[in-house]
């Protein structure tokens, strides 16, 4: 039930105003596309002129763009901005960076790090790759848990209470024909990753993308995020993953371990593969 603005305290319309807000912002981030006023009202069931006055007052602060062709919003750069400005402030990314351009180095594959936020994986820090081929993410961006290798891995080696209740209210969009959209397979994937010590992203989000992700470790032996590469399915063959984990793996465990040093030289043989402790 929407609020009625002749019973409600002004001081409660504000907040809620607020909360609408934030409510368009963060449906936004989690989408893969732009969305018009009049989908933005359906979909977070806000009235048609109530949206339309905050998405306006939203885009005039900065916080979204307007494609004037389609007459669809998507997040500005003033959000990227906050999320720059909230990274600073975070030592993850930055003791990650050196491990994480040995990493874009060695595989030639763009590195990145990312964190659980609520039911979503964020990327905190990223590193290009040395080659052309570019991918459309960013610092500040979310992604979703059940098709990516960074994703898999954050909810792998989260707490099994965590896990399901995730699992109990998540739901999971279909990408691609290889993406997993059933919570009893993401399960058994799940197992798979911990047993492995990686996960994999197999053209799941998206076609012709392949990503390795291994977790990162504090010093206490808790999986604080995860690391991942990502390339195309050229970059990273299906023959090439094991070796290309191993590199994944070796240069998470710079992060925490011996974050003074740059990662060195992948040792070779699978057995080298970290398994959950």
């Amino acid at each position: 039930m929407q609020p009625d603005p002749a019973t409600t305290p002004q001081k409660d319309l504000h907040a809620t105003s607020i909360e609408r807000a934030f409510a368009i912002l963060e449906f936004l981030d989690g989408s893969r596309r732009g969305w018009n006023i009049s989908e933005l009202s359906r979909k977070l069931r806000i009235p048609k002129s109530t949206t339309h006055v905050i998405v306006l007052t939203l885009q005039r602060l900065g916080y979204l763009t307007l494609d004037t062709r389609t007459r669809e919003y998507s997040l500005g750069l003033k959000v990227y901005g906050l999320g720059r400005g909230l990274m600073k402030s975070f030592s993850l990314p930055e003791r990650a960076l050196r491990p994480m351009q040995w990493l874009a180095q060695v595989t030639r594959c763009t590195a990145q790090l990312a964190v659980m936020a609520d039911d979503q994986a964020m990327y905190i820090q990223k590193v290009e790759g040395p080659g052309i081929i570019q991918f459309d993410s960013y610092v500040g961006k979310r992604t979703n848990l059940h098709c990516t290798a960074v994703g898999k891995v954050l909810l792998a080696y989260a707490s099994e209470q965590k896990q399901e209740h995730i699992l109990a209210r998540k739901s999971f969009a279909h990408y691609t024909n290889r993406t997993i959209t059933s919570p009893n397979l993401l399960r058994k994937e799940l197992a798979r990753v911990r047993q492995r010590g990686y996960g994999i992203d197999d053209e799941e989000e998206e076609l012709e993308v392949r990503c390795v992700a291994a977790p990162v470790y504090n010093q206490s032996g808790e999986c604080m995020a995860a690391l991942t590469i990502a390339g195309t399915i050229g970059q990273i063959r299906e023959e090439n993953i094991d070796e290309l984990a191993r590199y994944v793996i070796q240069a998470a465990d710079k992060i925490f371990r011996f974050p003074e040093e740059p990662a060195g030289p992948a040792t070779s043989g699978v057995d080298t593969i970290r398994r959950a402790p």
